[in-house]
Formats: structure tokens, sequence, C-alpha cells
């Protein structure tokens, strides 16, 4: 089959898609009902001159990684998944690989909480999707690229985010997210991406190799529903629940920041959710 299929294919869908299919606002003055090529490139987390060529077939061997964004960001059906699996030449992910697929029973409730900062994570801690209030929370994650999506990597490596920790909680936080990837790492021995952050992790971070090294799955400080503080930068410092819920059939992480009702903190949270999200409208 042409190597030009596969751009067929995603543009095809592209233009099917409705912005509110996929939790955009519709917009004004559009000329067809379907996802502009902008639109689609920040969802699956590529450039849209990428999307071009791909579409347009100059780009013929896109990586596993940006055939599971599109797919992601596209909510396509598992048989058009597989079909563009194998259109881009790779086998569709099987269980000896870390789950990256959304199910449209949890996207239904992501879809439910749009007004609320979510992110979602795979197994290794790679962030898979963050919603509108997300990114205006804590900054655009469209921007992130390669490992820079990792939160191990990010916490070990940089750049940093805009969570205020202590000392002693960056290191609780960092020793036990190193704990959990090397579980990932013995539960999807075959995974090859896991393998390569580990690789990356261990040629870059003394602390990530003694971490790994020293193999310590004990119990960890903090209780996993905790409090975080956020340096927003246009309202100032944010307290906010940070709950993550597991969803053990596709072992996916869910985080969702909440405020008390009526507290300055939700007011601030409010603010930042409507100025950001003005801000990556325009």
């Amino acid at each position: 089959m042409e190597a030009n299929e596969f751009g067929r294919m995603v543009r095809r869908i592209r233009d099917r898609v409705t912005p509110e299919a996929v939790g955009l606002p519709p917009g004004r003055r559009r000329r067809a009902v379907g996802l502009r090529r902008e639109e689609l490139a920040a969802l699956a987390g590529i450039s849209a001159d990428y999307l071009t060529r791909l579409e347009q077939g100059r780009a013929t061997s896109p990586s596993a990684q940006i055939v599971a964004s599109l797919a992601r960001a596209l909510r396509i059906s598992d048989a058009e998944r597989e079909l563009l699996y194998q259109l881009a030449g790779h086998a569709a992910p099987g269980l000896d690989v870390v789950p990256t697929r959304i199910p449209p029973s949890v996207q239904r409730m992501l879809d439910r909480l749009a007004n609320t900062p979510v992110a979602v994570y795979d197994a290794t801690m790679t962030l898979i999707q963050a919603n509108a209030p997300f990114d205006a929370l804590m900054g655009e994650t469209s921007r992130w690229r390669g490992n820079e999506r990792n939160a191990v990597w990010r916490h070990i490596v940089g750049p940093a985010g805009r969570v205020l920790q202590s000392q002693e909680d960056h290191d609780d936080l960092v020793a036990g997210l190193v704990s959990d990837l090397r579980l990932t790492a013995s539960r999807y021995p075959a995974d090859r991406s896991v393998t390569r952050l580990v690789a990356a992790l261990t040629a870059a971070s003394p602390q990530f190799v003694e971490l790994w090294e020293n193999g310590d799955l004990g119990p960890r400080r903090q209780d996993p529903s905790k409090r975080k503080t956020i340096e927003h930068p246009l309202v100032g410092r944010i307290t906010l629940d940070c709950d993550t819920l597991i969803v053990t059939t596709d072992d996916l992480r869910i985080m969702v920041y909440t405020a008390e009702p009526g507290t300055e903190d939700a007011e601030r949270l409010a603010l930042a959710v409507v100025l950001g999200t003005q801000t990556l409208v325009e």
C-alpha cells in the first residue's frame, strides 16, 4: 500500500471529527465540520508542520508513539486504530506494552470533568492527555516533547514545573516515582520505550541511578491524596487537593486538582483557568 495512505486516513478522520467530540470549543467561522490541523497537532503533541507533511505524504515513517498520539487525539475506534498502525508499518500494541489508550468509558468520565484540571498518565508516568484547565494551571503541555512529557524525567532532570515543594517532599516524591517505574519495567519487560526511558534517565542522573539500584519498594511517607501549592504566574499561589485515580484494567493514572468551595484558593483556581484558557485560545 502506498506510503501516503496513512496521511490520507488521518486527513479523512480529522475532517469528520468535530471539535466538540474531542473536548474543544466549536469556535467561529469554520468552513468545515472537522478539526483544523493546528487543533489536532496540539491534541497529539506534535507540530502542525509535521502533521501537514504526514497528511501530504512527505513524512512517511511515523513512529509508533506518533501513531498512538494521533489515534488517541482523534478518539478513533479499535478497528481504525489497528488499521492506522498497519498503514504506518507497526503492529498495534499488545499486552506486553504499556497501555496508552484511553478507553471510551474513561474518556466520558474525563469529559464530565471538563472544567476541572485533569491529566492522564500511563504506567511510566508519561503524560497522555491534559485538558485545558490543567494547561491553564500548570502551563501548556502541548509544548512538552519527548522525555519532557514524563513525570520522572521532569522531577529529576527538568525542566521544573509550577508546584512548590520542600526538599524532603521532593525527595520522597522522586523516590516513589522511581519505585513505581521499576515496577512498571518489571510488568512490561518487552516494551522498548520503557527501556529507552530508563537508559536516558540513567545517563542523565546519578540520583536516578542510586534510587534505581537501591531497589527500595517500601511505603512512602506521603499520602497518595495530598495537597499541592502551585506558583501561578498570573494569580499567585494556589493550594489544591491533588488526587490520583488509578484505572487498573488500563493501567492509567488520572490526576485531578480541586479546591474546597468558597475558599480563596477556589477563587484563584477559577481565575487561573479563565485567564489561562483565554491565553490558550488566543
